[in-house]
Parts: structure tokens; C-alpha cells; sequence
């Protein structure tokens, strides 16, 4: 083998492992928010400093392929433009923390530091977040740490979501209807624009999973000939069941805390004490052509007991 054949691919062999070195998901940070990229596209917009909507969120959600799976952020012409300052990607909101409405913006959800900043280690990034919930007077209610993590494989992004709440007096969780994770999908994928909610038990439409609790709720449809949606996987941890709040406009929501709200039982106030938290464990899942089986599959695989 000549000198110069042997160079070139030593050449290629470099760039080759370069390639494969260099970790697929990024985050670039501007004012107020970061963007989050897979293979140098853009999958998702995390918001954490906004002052319409008054509380963090993410945005411009997109599967594999580049679909975008969540509603246009703010409504574009063709969009159902219900709620638009409530329902902007994927968030987590209460209509009642100690009479406090986060869900309307009444009340507004601060971003005090990144704890972490994020961090990408192969294939998975993650953030941490202390958030601060306000009263409109500026009372502080209580902090939250928020943890993110990020998993990238060739059929989805796999958002891990951990909230630790706690404070140096008592608070509590109320009940309504707006209370926990809620994301509100893009408008083709809606119920009423031939879209699908299916839940972990087999129930499909809003209509029927309304109120119900399940492991899992899928809502999807097809965008540019593929089947993309979003799935919120409730963690078995938690200190209750969630109930889904489906609507067939595009709203899915997991809820925890709206026991009489969602028609389960009696009223629920959910205290938490000082010295005391509440954790809350949820992952949402950003697919492209997945069945039932696929999203189970994940579902065991991020409630896996770790070893």
C-alpha cells in the first residue's frame, strides 16, 4: 500500500470516528429559552422566562423527520387558536396551589437558576431547574426543582420529567380539572381533524379516556404521510394515579390531584409540609410510526427498576 493510500485512510478513519463521537442532541442557549437539536435539527424549544405565558414550558416539539407534533406556538392561520396562552407545546401547571391559579396565569411561575445546565453525555442530555411559584403579590409559595432528561434513539426523543416541590411553610395541591402535565398536540393530529387518543388499556377517543387512569395515553395522527404523536407515561412512583384530561380539540393532560374534579371520589387536597416534597415522575414520548406495542415497550423500559 502506497504512502498516499495509506494517509487518506487514515484521513477517512479520523473523520469517521470524529463523526461517531459527536453526540447527536445539542442546546443552544438565547435569552430566556433554548433551543435543543438532534443531528443539527431542531426538535423542541425549551421557554423559561416568558411574559405572556407565566410559567416554563417547551415548544415547536417535533418527532423524528422534523413533524412538528405540538400546536404551532402562538396559533398560526389553519390552527385551532382556543387557549393560546394556556396550551403552548408541553407543560406542567396547576390551577390551584394554595388558591394560586399557574395553569391561567394568574400566578406566575419564576425561574430563579439552572441548577444544571445542560449537559450532553452520548445520546442523552439533562438539566436541572429551581423554579419559584408566586403569588401576584410576589409571595413566595413554593420552590420546584425540575429535572430533564433527554434520550435520543432513531425512533423517538424520550422526555424524562422529575419535580421535587417543597417550602418552609405548608402548601397544598387543590382540585381541578388543570392540574399536572399537559400538552396540547398540533392541530392535525387532533381528534377532530382525524387524529387518535388510545390509552395503555385499549380505550380510545376523549370521550372515553376522559377521567380514566392508564400507565400510558397516546395521541397521534398523520403528518406528511407519517403517523407522529406524543405519548405522557405516568410513573407507578407517584404518590397517586393520574386521570387523563382528553379533549378532542388537542389537550391531553395527566392529573394527579383532581380526584373530584375528574369524578373519582371526594375532593382532594394534597398538603405537603414543612421538611416534607412531593415528587412527581412523568416522560413524554415524541414518536413517528410507533403501535402499542412499540410505546409499551418504552414504557417498561423507563418504569425499569434500576439495578
Amino acid at each position: 500500500m502506497n504512502r498516499k493510500l495509506s494517509a487518506l485512510l487514515l484521513s477517512t478513519l479520523v473523520v469517521a470516528t470524529a463523526t461517531a463521537q459527536q453526540p447527536r442532541l445539542s442546546f443552544k442557549h438565547t435569552d430566556g429559552q433554548f433551543a435543543i437539536s438532534v443531528d443539527n435539527s431542531p426538535i423542541a424549544t425549551y421557554v423559561y422566562n416568558d411574559d405572556v405565558i407565566l410559567r416554563p414550558y417547551f415548544t415547536h416539539v417535533k418527532a423524528p423527520g422534523g413533524m412538528q407534533v405540538t400546536r404551532n406556538h402562538p396559533p398560526k392561520t389553519g390552527d385551532r387558536d382556543d387557549h393560546a396562552s394556556m396550551h403552548p407545546g408541553i407543560w406542567l401547571a396547576f390551577g390551584d396551589i394554595s388558591g394560586n391559579d399557574f395553569w391561567r396565569n394568574k400566578a406566575k411561575v419564576k425561574h430563579v437558576r439552572f441548577l444544571q445546565a445542560p449537559t450532553v453525555k452520548g445520546d442523552q442530555g439533562t438539566f436541572v431547574q429551581q423554579k419559584r411559584y408566586l403569588m401576584p403579590d410576589g409571595t413566595v409559595v413554593c420552590d420546584e426543582e425540575f429535572q430533564t432528561t433527554i434520550r435520543v434513539d432513531n425512533d423517538g426523543y424520550l422526555f424524562l420529567l422529575q419535580s421535587t416541590f417543597h417550602s418552609e411553610k405548608d402548601f397544598y395541591f387543590g382540585d381541578q380539572e388543570e392540574m399536572g402535565l399537559g400538552v396540547r398536540v398540533a392541530t392535525p393530529i387532533s381528534e377532530v381533524e382525524g387524529g387518535q387518543l388510545t390509552d395503555a388499556t385499549g380505550r380510545t377517543n376523549a370521550k372515553a379516556i376522559w377521567s380514566h387512569s392508564a400507565a400510558w395515553c397516546d395521541y397521534s395522527g398523520e403528518v406528511d404521510g407519517h403517523r407522529v404523536g406524543i405519548t405522557i407515561m405516568t410513573h407507578p412512583q407517584n404518590f397517586r394515579e393520574s386521570w387523563f384530561h382528553a379533549r378532542d380539540y388537542g389537550l391531553l393532560a395527566a392529573n394527579p390531584f383532581g380526584r373530584a374534579a375528574m369524578k373519582k371520589g371526594e375532593p382532594s387536597k394534597v398538603i405537603v409540609r414543612p421538611g416534607e416534597t412531593l415528587k412527581l415522575r412523568y416522560a413524554v414520548w415524541i414518536h413517528k410510526d410507533a403501535d402499542a406495542a412499540a410505546i409499551t415497550k418504552v414504557f417498561n423500559e423507563y418504569t425499569r427498576p434500576e439495578p
